[in-house]
């Protein structure tokens, strides 16, 4: 294994604070397992992309090389990959989904600011979308017109997750803001580091929320397109952004001073809203 890489455990441990495997659990087994392999493998790629020590462009090249054996035939070294390549053959999934996580990580290394919102929108199509793509295949059905739809829910959700971490990406270099959205809300980057966010940083939070939530509404038609159970993960996935996005509004897009977050609460009313309007 190569030296820096997380054991599957400490990769694993993870599961028991976020959101993403924790839904598999209503699942069949095999569905579930197959979910938690994914998790697995694009948690693995985000640790060595953002927190690893050493030479992160190095590990991203062993991720690849791990990807090389699965698709040719050969068996992986890490515990993770071991189970990526279970779930890669038992569902038929291409390589794409999982390479365009790595692209993601390793702009990280080179790419700090995003001009306008589509280079955001591109990079979320590395960052976000793939994940999105592998859960449609893991429940067999994956459609261009389906994984069409599940892009706009992805990137809406990469969008306001941007917006909650904003305070913690500036930290670590990074701004996802869009530049000219900064610039034509007049609010320069010094206002990231201040302990409460400035009236031209909350003009930009509402400005991409709203762009978060336009995506939401165009990729929620997803669910009545897709068997009960995929419809319901959608929906919950989609009523999850809308609630977030209604956090951050209730705290006026204070995202710096407060830790914005939906209520258990807040999320099933968001979530009874959702099926309501897709049923209709």
């Amino acid at each position: 294994m190569a030296p820096g890489a997380p054991s599957a455990a400490a990769v694993m441990e993870r599961a028991r604070h976020e959101n993403f495997p924790v839904a598999g659990r209503v699942l069949p087994r095999a569905q579930r397992d197959h979910l938690l392999a994914v998790y697995g493998y694009a948690r693995l790629v985000d640790d060595l992309g953002d927190e690893a020590a050493g030479d992160r462009g190095a590990l991203l090249d062993w991720v690849d090389g791990e990807l090389d054996a699965i698709y040719a035939g050969r068996a992986p070294e890490h515990e993770l990959m071991v189970r990526l390549a279970r779930t890669v053959a038992a569902c038929d999934i291409p390589r794409d989904p999982l390479q365009r996580l790595v692209a993601a990580n390793r702009q990280d290394q080179v790419v700090a600011r995003y001009a306008d919102f589509d280079a955001l929108v591109d990079y979320c199509r590395l960052s976000a979308t793939p994940v999105g793509e592998l859960v449609l295949r893991i429940f067999g059905v994956a459609t261009p017109d389906r994984i069409a739809l599940s892009d706009d829910i992805c990137t809406a959700l990469q969008v306001v997750e941007h917006l909650q971490d904003v305070g913690e990406d500036r930290a670590a270099g990074r701004v996802y803001l869009p530049q000219d959205d900064l610039a034509a809300c007049g609010c320069p980057e010094g206002d990231l580091d201040a302990p409460v966010a400035s009236p031209a940083l909350r003009r930009v939070v509402a400005l991409e929320a709203g762009r978060a939530r336009a995506l939401l509404g165009r990729g929620a038609p997803l669910v009545r397109r897709l068997p009960v159970r995929p419809a319901l993960a959608v929906a919950a996935f989609v009523a999850g952004g809308h609630a977030a996005a209604d956090a951050l509004e209730r705290a006026g897009w204070d995202v710096l001073g407060t830790r914005a977050r939906p209520t258990r609460g807040a999320l099933a009313l968001r979530l009874v809203r959702t099926l309501g309007q897709v049923a209709r």
